[in-house]
């Protein structure tokens, strides 16, 4: 459950119209059968005090960083259309298993990965949608690499199947990660020493890092910094953090 006072300290900022939260690595976005304070979605509706508020911009429960809401659906509309029209810029930051060489650019069509144990699971396959993620290494060291992630696209879990296609998971990563059968195990009996031993993070270690929103003519563009776990795991390997933080270069 969230508490008022944790919302509050995640809020990068509020006007009339918008609000824009830093959401931790442990929280889901769409509302629950638990009540409001049990979804980002929820607790953000309480605190405006609003009847329904809009999420514009989603993120995986286990993905840290940037989350746009609008308290009207005419904000919501432009913003919806913005994104649609790839007229928003996001930016991600990863930590993938092994070092990446050089950046790269996964151009594969993604699709629901009909043999996978986990149903909700994408894969690239031939018969799925356009999709594109661009992967930028910014340091390596440790046997990984941190990562700046930009999508052109935004397919289900797009990132996270792109990275597994890549031969570069997201370190964490439950489903796309060493097993998809790792998550059936979280799931029946939680975070175990086992589970610690092949995932080596609690969640998957990505962040959403910047959402730019001045091509879309809004004159905002906001960050989050990196979250203290993915700080400490990149401190431990040696991957040294960029002094100009994580904005496309």
């Amino acid at each position: 459950m969230i508490e008022p006072a944790e919302l509050e300290s995640w809020i990068l900022h509020e006007d009339e119209r918008l609000l824009v939260v830093n959401k931790p690595g442990d929280v889901v976005c769409h509302p629950s059968k638990h009540g409001p304070w049990s979804s980002l979605v929820g607790a953000a509706r309480e605190h405006a005090g609003l009847e329904t508020i809009h999420l514009v911009f989603r993120l995986d429960r286990e993905t840290s960083g940037v989350v746009v809401l609008a308290k009207d659906p005419r904000m919501a509309s432009r913003l919806q259309k913005a994104m649609q029209d790839r007229r928003v810029g996001k930016t991600y930051v990863a930590v993938l298993s092994g070092q990446l060489a050089e950046a790269t650019t996964v151009d594969q069509p993604l699709g629901d990965d009909t043999g996978s144990p986990v149903f909700m699971k994408s894969a690239v396959r031939s018969d799925g949608q356009a999709s594109a993620t661009r992967f930028e290494p910014l340091t390596t060291g440790g046997g990984f690499t941190l990562a700046r992630v930009t999508t052109e696209t935004g397919r289900k879990h797009q990132i996270r199947a792109h990275a597994q296609w890549l031969g570069h998971s997201v370190v964490g990563d439950k489903i796309y990660g060493p097993d998809a059968r790792l998550y059936l195990e979280f799931i029946d009996g939680g975070w175990t020493p086992a589970l610690e031993a092949r995932l080596l993070l609690a969640r998957q270690a990505l962040h959403c890092a910047r959402i730019d929103l001045n091509p879309a003519g809004l004159p905002f563009a906001f960050e989050a910094p990196l979250p203290p776990d993915m700080r400490e795991f990149c401190e431990r390997h040696g991957l040294r953090l960029p002094e100009g933080g994580f904005a496309s270069g």
